[in-house]
């Protein structure tokens, strides 16, 4: 064959079995997956003509022509798979084209000669002689591929996606917070100038509670074309957001876009080597790698396939873990496309959710545009919704208000302890220390969580569901931003803060 490492027929059925697992859209579990294309390609083996076009079909995603790929029909025309039955047809489309499939939606090409629907003794299973067709007015989104009945019927309010009409009125407390997408405009290409120069030093040892971040060399400019989206139908608490797309100045270390253009860096240490890290989770537990994402990469997707992960795409599908419950391989049926993340500037982050479901996200920066305390809101971002999560300059202010004012409320603690503190709210120095026990409270971990966004994806949290913490939802990735790390090492070496001690 033309392609190298493809198998044909005359392989090893592990090896055919092996490569045709790689092409898998993740809708369905491994075991699954698997025991359905072990169970083909042996009832192929004495038909390698068929074998060899199923193989050519994955492995160039229909790019070429392809014969029919046939089995047997059976007396009820479902197969069983794992314990499982199924339409045949449908249980291989899913398997390499379209994992949310619903058995109403597939239609067979005109050259199809064994299509299911034809009613003949073998039944064609090639996913490319077949397509898609979803009825209008029918809501999908619901379904769910395990097992039938109300038990696999989906949350509502997780799975569903609510057009903005249908949103709820701002009165009241609403606990999550709700962003849909906006009217998209035509696709624009634009470049970023080059990343700040690399470091030939080494960085020196940090005195923080956390190890410095390495710099590397991301001399380097990058060129792509991109949706851009004007967000003007924001979430009920918030004003509307604007995007600006990136302008060209060649005197900045950083690429700029317009809303911070006339802005110097707000440091002029070089880029960190990697501009983010990702880390996903099941519940408490971390599954995998933490998957760092190089500073010449600023946008990474985050998706639920099982291709290999490197570079701008880190795939969730090919990630095992003995401990998975099959709630939690449910949900990740779900991720489907997952999200992009995107660096613009000198560290602002902007999400882009590509799934068919919402995602759900902790960000200080939207809590505060909400008008909320930090950590006091969920926000759920639709489909197709492209909005801002991350703002480094509110963010460096933030951390040097918390720094300074910890290390200022810690002072003024120890004195008031000792009774060195004048005026009239000074008691024996108890009343004092009482009220700047929380500000004192602040330590570097604190101080961190600012540096840090975290996303559910289908599952949410908070009041408004059964799940009170995001270490209680399926599956979610935390982001660890390296700039922002960065400057938070710089304001504690310049105002170092010890981690907080209990009052005796």
């Amino acid at each position: 064959m033309s392609i190298t490492n493809t198998p044909t027929s005359n392989d090893a059925c592990l090896s055919i079995v092996h490569s045709l697992m790689c092409h898998r859209q993740g809708g369905e579990s491994e075991t699954f997956a698997k025991r359905a294309i072990e169970s083909l390609v042996k009832k192929l083996k004495e038909k390698k003509d068929e074998l060899d076009s199923l193989i050519t079909a994955i492995t160039t995603n229909g790019a070429h022509p392809s014969k029919c790929v046939t089995i047997q029909r059976t007396l009820d025309g479902r197969l069983q798979v794992a314990g499982r039955k199924g339409f045949p047809h449908v249980i291989y489309a899913r398997l390499w084209r379209w994992p949310d499939l619903h058995k109403n939606e597939l239609k067979h090409v005109k050259y199809c000669q064994f299509a299911f629907d034809l009613k003949c003794d073998s039944v064609c299973v090639n996913p490319y002689h077949y397509e898609r067709v979803v009825s209008a007015g029918i809501d999908l989104s619901g379904l769910t591929l395990s097992g039938s009945g109300s038990s696999g019927l989906m949350v509502k309010d997780e799975y569903d996606y609510d057009c903005p009409s249908s949103l709820p009125s701002s009165e009241g407390h609403i606990q999550t917070i709700q962003h849909p997408p906006a009217r998209p405009v035509a696709q624009e290409a634009f470049s970023t100038p080059a990343l700040l120069p690399s470091a030939d030093s080494s960085s020196s040892a940090s005195t923080s509670a956390f190890s410095s971040i390495a710099v590397g060399s991301t001399n380097a400019t990058s060129t792509w074309t991109r949706n851009n989206f004007t967000p003007n139908v924001p979430h009920p608490q918030n004003g509307h957001i604007q995007h600006h797309p990136p302008m060209h100045h060649p005197g900045h270390y950083w690429p700029v876009h317009n809303e911070i253009a006339f802005q110097p860096p707000i440091s002029n240490h070089p880029a960190p080597e990697y501009w983010c890290s990702i880390a996903y989770f099941e519940m408490d537990v971390q599954v995998g790698e933490t998957f760092k994402v190089p500073s010449n990469c600023p946008i990474v997707t985050v998706d639920g396939y099982v291709d290999p992960s490197g570079g701008d795409r880190f795939c969730l599908g090919q990630l095992s873990n003995v401990h998975r419950t099959e709630a939690i391989e449910r949900a990740r049926l779900h991720i489907g496309k997952g999200v992009q993340l995107e660096c613009k500037g000198e560290g602002d982050v902007w999400v882009r959710c590509l799934s068919d479901h919402a995602v759900f996200v902790q960000s200080y920066y939207l809590d505060r545009e909400a008008g909320r305390a930090p950590g006091d809101a969920v926000h759920k971002i639709y489909p197709s919704a492209y909005i801002k999560v991350f703002d480094l300059r509110q963010c460096h202010r933030q951390m040097q208000q918390q720094a300074a004012t910890a290390q200022a409320a810690a002072a003024a603690q120890a004195a008031a302890v000792a009774g060195n503190i004048p005026g009239p709210g000074s008691v024996g120095g108890i009343a004092p220390a009482i009220s700047l026990s929380a500000a004192a409270g602040i330590g570097v971990d604190d101080l961190r969580r600012l540096c840090i966004l975290r996303m559910s994806f289908v599952k949410g949290w908070g009041p408004d569901y059964p799940r009170q913490s995001i270490k209680e939802t399926p599956c979610w990735i935390e982001i660890h931003l390296h700039r922002a790390l960065q400057l938070l090492d710089e304001v504690l070496h310049t105002m170092p803060i010890a981690d907080p001690q209990p009052l005796d």
